[in-house]
């Protein structure tokens, strides 16, 4: 058994969720776990048939028939789970989750009341009530996951919640407001119950690794380390831990193996949302992505990108190892078929160029062997150092292990692509 934790090194969408794609279609048994965040997240996924998905309330091994391990850490909304798992199931996809008896639940009154405070704000919001819910749950007015069995329990803390928001807007809530949005939770939270298993995190773990159940525990993070709630740039930053903290209290409490840190960043700076962005007054040799999964929304606004600032990305590898502790590492460099060009990058206010993400590791501290690439939206092969650009080789599995990356143990003869040293894309 092996475990990974997958963190974006950025302001999120570096590609977290193509990555844990790729980890789980190398491994054997794979278990995602979400430690982080919550129903916010939206991880792109590319199958192999070509069909798209942008999971937030599932795991991005999903479509590998990977189960998800939703924590404690993450917030639970009933109406976007049971839209997710029916959009999955028209899809054709079984998904398979369990679901932590205390993990908090978003409400409508969440929503809203997110909303609400963004317009007049502006710090940077998904506008679903992630931010309003970690709050909340701060206070005595608590909802768990496992009161969604208890209809009595669940209308008494439903009521308690509209209480605790109505007295903190200046007008109270309207009367008859929200009524069609509760509603709606309501037989979510019905219905949902039936669509996942609901866990209590001690016994699920120990029973796991009693049986053998699962070969590769591969921890799935959300948003980047620049947002964390306590190393980003406040106030927009996002109400989590975005580092490898939770991860690893799992990991520690739960007897789970140590774990392969992979750090993700585009080839480029990207930030969806308000806030600080350096690099932008730069030229930037990045072409238009008509597959990019982050458009335009009230509450985010446009996806804005710039070049890179090896300074930022040192900062938040600092910000994550006082958490991790010396774990081996990785890191992956992804939308290199959107650079036009030399990678740029400024460190201390200068700008330079790299002919090659290996060049860009190597000022970043990393050995050539620690790196992936991604050239393309989907999991494709594995990479062998030195591999001359486009070549195709019916290649051993154990080209890759000597380098330390993930080998299928079902297929260790199927023929492999080589871009460069480089995997064709997650």
């Amino acid at each position: 058994m092996r475990s990974t934790i997958i963190l974006g090194l950025g302001y999120g969408d570096e590609g977290k969720g193509l990555a844990t794609d790729y980890l789980c279609r190398q491994s054997g048994r794979p278990l995602v776990i979400r430690f982080s965040g919550g129903h916010q997240a939206g991880h792109t996924v590319v199958a192999d048939d070509g069909r798209r998905h942008v999971f937030s309330s599932f795991g991005s091994g999903t479509f590998r028939g990977a189960p998800t391990y939703w924590s404690r850490f993450c917030t639970f909304y009933p109406i976007a789970f049971l839209n997710e798992w029916e959009a999955l199931r028209k899809a054709g996809i079984q998904p398979k989750a369990y679901v932590d008896a205390l993990a908090p639940v978003t409400t409508p009154y969440d929503v809203f009341y997110n909303r609400a405070t963004e317009k007049v704000q502006a710090h940077g919001s998904c506008g679903v009530g992630f931010g309003a819910t970690v709050a909340r749950q701060e206070t005595p007015y608590k909802l768990f996951v496992q009161d969604l069995s208890y209809p009595g329990v669940l209308e008494q803390k439903l009521r308690a919640i509209r209480q605790y928001y109505e007295a903190k807007t200046n007008d109270g809530l309207p009367e008859g407001a929200l009524a069609e949005e509760i509603a709606a939770f309501r037989h979510a939270a019905r219905r949902v119950l039936s669509r996942f298993e609901l866990v209590q995190e001690p016994v699920f773990f120990a029973g796991l690794l009693e049986r053998e159940a699962f070969g590769h525990f591969i921890f799935e993070g959300s948003q980047g380390i620049l947002l964390d709630m306590d190393h980003g740039f406040f106030p927009h930053v996002t109400r989590a831990h975005t580092t490898s903290r939770n991860a690893l209290q799992l990991v520690r409490a739960n007897g789970l193996p140590l774990p392969v840190i992979y750090y993700i960043t585009r080839a480029y700076q990207a930030r969806h949302g308000n806030g600080p962005l350096t690099n932008e007054g730069l030229p930037l040799n990045v072409l238009p992505n008509p597959r990019e999964t982050n458009r335009y929304n009230e509450w985010q606004g446009r996806l804005r990108r710039s070049v890179l600032d090896l300074d930022m990305l040192q900062y938040a590898l600092q910000c994550n190892r006082n958490y991790s502790g010396g774990q081996p590492e990785r890191l992956a460099v992804t939308c290199l078929d959107q650079v036009e060009g030399r990678i740029r990058a400024t460190r201390g206010g200068k700008l330079l160029e790299f002919g090659s993400a290996g060049e860009l590791a190597t000022a970043l501290g990393f050995p050539p062997e620690a790196l992936l690439e991604s050239w393309a939206d989907r999991a494709e092969g594995v990479v062998r150092t030195g591999a001359g650009k486009g070549v195709e080789i019916n290649g051993n599995a154990g080209d890759a292990g000597q380098l330390g990356w993930p080998i299928s143990g079902q297929d260790n003869t199927r023929q492999q692509k080589i871009i460069g040293n480089k995997i064709i894309c997650f």
